[in-house]
């Protein structure tokens, strides 16, 4: 199965982003989308969720129309994890986790057993468990942002969407985000993730698409298209790279 836009044109009804855009996420692959501030990828991510329709072109879900496709089944297909969220009311972390849920029962009937088995697997996989009972408004921004995916996990969607996923993560949380997106792939999902760091591309990512003004720069493989070169063309500024002379992995830093 594969999340899929063909040809689209991207934007709001007031402006046009992206053109002519092509993109494909496979079950058990992740790819990684890369690009300036401002360049559409929040906008992309959006037209292949569906919370945006696009202008032109089709997304499609296993070769099916995503307009076709029930806002309920969507939940049980695609799981998305925004970059920012602001807590309102003090739910329990527990409870927020179990909200990924309501996708396979209906959103006012109490969990089930193994609604509350589910969530409880991910809370131990994430290593949050100690949160459960703690309010959602008093942990941190770090916290929160383990406890969103999380819940995105507990849906078990075949395609997760994360919208810049470490951005509020610690140096030690990073590192643990992209072990579990590679979990992930490893399991079958396909996962989509932005990033503004390429060293995290090419850690967790098997493929990734460079965006630049609403435009695809290059897309492949981390490891033909993750090059200083490209980086450069991208930001439209100078890009150093480090390779370590044991091992052959490289790094990327701002010139």
């Amino acid at each position: 199965m594969s999340l899929s836009g063909r040809d689209l044109t991207i934007g709001y009804s007031d402006r046009v982003v992206g053109r002519s855009l092509d993109v494909a996420l496979e079950q058990g692959e992740v790819l990684a989308l890369l690009g300036p501030n401002g360049g559409g990828k929040t906008t992309l991510l959006k037209t292949l969720l569906g919370i945006l329709s696009p202008q032109a072109g089709e997304v499609a879900i296993g070769g099916r129309s995503l307009a076709s496709i029930s806002i309920r089944e969507r939940a049980r297909l695609i799981a998305y994890v925004p970059q920012v969220h602001n807590p309102t009311f003090a739910f329990t972390v527990e409870s927020v986790v179990l909200m990924g849920r309501t996708a396979h029962g209906n959103l006012f009937s109490r969990p089930s057993a193994h609604d509350r088995t589910v969530a409880a697997r991910t809370l131990e996989q994430f290593g949050i468990a100690h949160l459960a009972s703690r309010p959602y408004t008093m942990i941190s921004g770090g916290e929160r942002q383990l406890v969103l995916l999380a819940r995105a996990l507990a849906q078990e969607p075949q395609f997760v969407v994360l919208d810049e996923p470490t951005a509020s993560l610690d140096f030690g949380n990073q590192g643990k985000v992209m072990r579990e997106i590679r979990a992930l792939a490893k399991a079958g999902h396909g996962v989509l993730f932005t990033t503004h760091d390429p060293n995290h591309a090419l850690r967790a990512a098997d493929r990734a698409y460079l965006l630049r003004a609403g435009e695809r720069v290059a897309e492949g493989a981390v490891g033909s298209v993750l090059t200083r070169e490209q980086l450069e063309e991208l930001y439209r500024a100078p890009v150093e790279k480090l390779t370590d002379s044991a091992s052959g992995h490289a790094a990327f830093l701002p010139g």
